[in-house]
């Protein structure tokens, strides 16, 4: 059953804070589609993954009521502030999460090191509806404008058919105009990993400290059905994910290797 505009609750959040560009835009999309409690964090929490504030306590300050929105800062993290809000701060269990807009691609392996993905992971958790939406651009003044339009068309998808048990979505949008974008790639999640590298470096008092950079390696460059050959290609990539990490097509072999142990 479709759920009517005026009764939906949407809960929105992100991982690069309260100001964040991305954030505005995601939530001037999301008032078109119901009524929406914007729940942010306080400060970046890039890199979060799913990760829980236990050694402080959690806090929540209202900023903002109107009759389209409310909005909150909370100094926890992504999957805190899924957890606070079902649990505390909003009336009823949400229809959807939706996370982001992140500044930065969540493709391949970096869906598992992303606090944006991790809100909408949690909300598939909680049997909720979620997305997570990230443009490929790292930039500070990233230019959100062509999100808008394929944010639309998810909602869209996902409100007329709710998403299977145990199922998110991750979309994330290549960095170029509206105009320039091919339209959207239903793919699978390209495999690859970071090398990472630490840089040494000296602070003002001398000592030493390291800084993470890294070079993302795709290990399949030519497949046309990842995300990663998507976003290449200027496609929005939409990858279904699963909160089930077993290897299902391991357990059989791994059975027989374990017979006679």
């Amino acid at each position: 059953m479709v759920i009517e505009k005026d009764d939906r609750l949407i809960l929105v959040t992100n991982d690069d804070g309260l100001y964040a560009a991305g954030l505005k835009t995601l939530l001037e999309v999301m008032e078109e589609f119901g009524k929406v409690v914007l729940v942010s964090t306080t400060e970046s929490m890039s890199g979060m993954s799913q990760a829980l504030t236990v050694k402080t306590p959690l806090r929540v300050k209202l900023l903002e009521e109107t009759d389209r929105h409310r909005i909150y800062a909370c100094n926890g993290t992504p999957t805190d502030i899924v957890k606070l809000s079902v649990n505390q701060l909003l009336e009823r269990k949400p229809d959807f999460v939706v996370s982001g807009i992140n500044h930065g691609s969540n493709s391949s392996v970096s869906v598992l090191y992303s606090g944006t993905m991790a809100a909408a992971i949690e909300g598939c958790l909680y049997g909720i509806t979620s997305v997570g939406f990230s443009l490929n651009n790292f930039s500070p003044a990233a230019d959100f404008s062509a999100c808008s339009k394929y944010i639309r068309i998810v909602m869209k998808i996902i409100i007329k058919e709710a998403l299977p048990q145990g199922v998110c979505l991750n979309v994330n949008i290549p960095k170029l105009p509206e105009s320039e974008i091919k339209g959207i790639r239903v793919c699978r999640q390209s495999k690859g990993n970071w090398k990472e590298e630490f840089e040494k470096r000296k602070d003002p008092m001398g000592k030493t400290y390291y800084w993470l950079t890294g070079i993302y390696n795709n290990h399949e460059p030519d497949a046309e059905d990842t995300d990663e050959w998507a976003l290449e290609h200027n496609y929005v990539s939409l990858v279904p994910v699963s909160v089930d990490m077993t290897a299902h097509w391991y357990i059989n072999e791994l059975k027989s290797k374990t017979v006679n142990v």
